[in-house]
């Protein structure tokens, strides 16, 4: 019987204890997609106590909270925030199985030198030692990204930044990781959801423009992605809760925008016919920039509408949506390859039944001498745990390229997420060991510990050319 999470946890054979300890540990980190604060970090925020660290913003751990019958005062309430911590820590002893047994352990071994398993027995103790050492700057926000190994972080950000907490930090010369925004304009192409109106007028004054038409809105649109080019911008981003297409003429699209800013119902039609071309308009524009392009599929937000009401959204009341998307996303793709201005994309589908329609999907878009020029993403939130890795790299290796694949991100708001690289790399070399173990692959250590090293890092930062 193994130790818990000893040095070769999750690693079953010899061939994947090499590959993980020899190549795949010390490689550096690019976090190419992510939710942390830059402003946390150009500040370079301590953090009072670990449930300020741990539990603010974790929607993950929210939602096992309330499965396990946690009031809402200790989980996004008004509760003492020791109480919250060990609201968390009578959680995890219920957690076996799921993958926040495994990362609420490697984040306390690997940042606190802590090798207790969390409970509510051991809670006061683990609350006292992590909050001595938070008091440190070691454990300030820079410290932990520095500690990390982590050179590339790419945060998710709205049209209407002002972007002044990237130049902060870019400013900041004693601060080696590269911290860059990514464009992500959800709020621009969601003309049904009822902010809609009240986010262009935010676009117009960030832009300083007046917005009266579609043709208006375009401009303010192309003002704000060549500022998020001058501040270093590289990634474009958007979650595509249904994947649709409808074609429509500009002047159709125009009409559609006019009265979705003057907040009057819109057809089904009319929404699908204006976001098909705006995000088309987008991607076009993304390809002259030489941006990459991120699609994140198949969310189902907000299903609780009592909860969204009373606390807003991202808090963990989302799900996986079973739309089909083959059609669609063909479609979408198919328009800015015919003309010529598909740019490089990452495609995530947070349901695992797609994983073969995106596993076949980026094969009929390639090409232009750009290796993995579209890119089947890694597990995506829901599926960002081992089984739901080794299904994604299996489609991956069955249907394309895994050793083009561009490896692992956090998609996280905390700096003691990098674990989950760590989670991700073990698992990788474990299942391309086991392939080696079953004759599938030659054991050659040098070819394949390249290959991991690549799929860890070298990829990103090949694809993303973020110099």
């Amino acid at each position: 019987m193994k130790k818990f999470m000893d040095d070769d946890f999750l690693l079953k054979n010899d061939v994947a204890i090499e590959l993980y300890h020899k190549y795949a540990k010390e490689m550096p980190i690019y976090d190419y997609h992510c939710h942390l604060s830059p402003e946390e970090i150009s500040t370079n925020k301590q953090y009072k106590n670990i449930t300020e660290l741990w539990l603010d913003g974790d929607h993950y751990k929210w939602r096992a909270m309330r499965s396990n019958g946690i009031d809402e005062k200790y989980i996004t309430g008004d509760a003492d925030d020791y109480d919250k911590f060990l609201a968390w820590a009578q959680t995890v002893d219920m957690s076996i199985g799921n993958p926040l047994y495994h990362w609420t352990h490697l984040e306390l071994k690997r940042y606190f030198g802590i090798d207790e398993i969390l409970s509510e027995k051991t809670a006061k103790a683990i609350w006292e030692k992590c909050n001595t050492l938070l008091e440190k700057d070691a454990y300030r926000a820079k410290s932990l990204i520095k500690n990390s190994n982590v050179n590339f972080i790419c945060t998710t950000d709205d049209p209407t930044d002002d972007l002044e907490f990237h130049k902060d930090i870019k400013a900041d010369k004693e601060f080696k990781t590269k911290v860059l925004p990514t464009f992500r304009p959800d709020k621009g192409l969601n003309i049904d959801k009822e902010d809609f109106s009240m986010w262009v007028q935010k676009l117009s004054e960030s832009t300083k423009t007046k917005i009266h038409n579609y043709e208006d809105y375009l401009n303010a649109l192309d003002s704000r992605i060549a500022y998020f080019n001058q501040v270093g911008c590289k990634i474009s981003d958007h979650s595509l809760e249904e994947v649709i297409y409808l074609y429509g003429t500009k002047e159709e699209v125009n009409d559609i925008f006019i009265k979705g800013i003057e907040g009057k119902k819109l057809t089904i039609e009319e929404v699908k016919k204006y976001k098909t071309f705006t995000l088309n308009y987008l991607g076009k524009k993304y390809y002259d920039y030489g941006w990459v392009m991120q699609l994140h599929i198949g969310a189902l937000r907000n299903n609780n509408t009592k909860m969204y009401e009373f606390l807003g959204g991202d808090i963990g009341f989302d799900s996986i949506n079973d739309q089909n998307i083959a059609q669609p996303l063909s479609n979408i793709l198919n328009a800015l390859e015919y003309h010529k201005k598909l740019p490089k994309t990452i495609l995530y589908c947070l349901n695992p039944k797609d994983n073969y329609i995106l596993g076949t999907m980026i094969g009929n878009f390639q090409g232009e001498g750009i290796p993995g020029k579209i890119q089947f993403g890694s597990g995506w939130w829901f599926n960002d745990q081992k089984e739901g890795m080794i299904q994604q790299m299996t489609a991956l290796a069955n249907l394309g390229l895994l050793s083009r694949f561009v490896g692992m991100l956090t998609d996280s708001r905390s700096f003691t997420s990098y674990t989950r690289h760590e989670y991700f790399r073990r698992i990788l070399c474990n299942l391309v060991g086991q392939w080696v173990e079953d004759g599938e692959v030659p054991c050659n250590m040098d070819y394949l510990g390249k290959m991991i090293q690549n799929i860890c890092y070298n990829n990103a930062v090949g694809y993303f050319d973020l110099k």
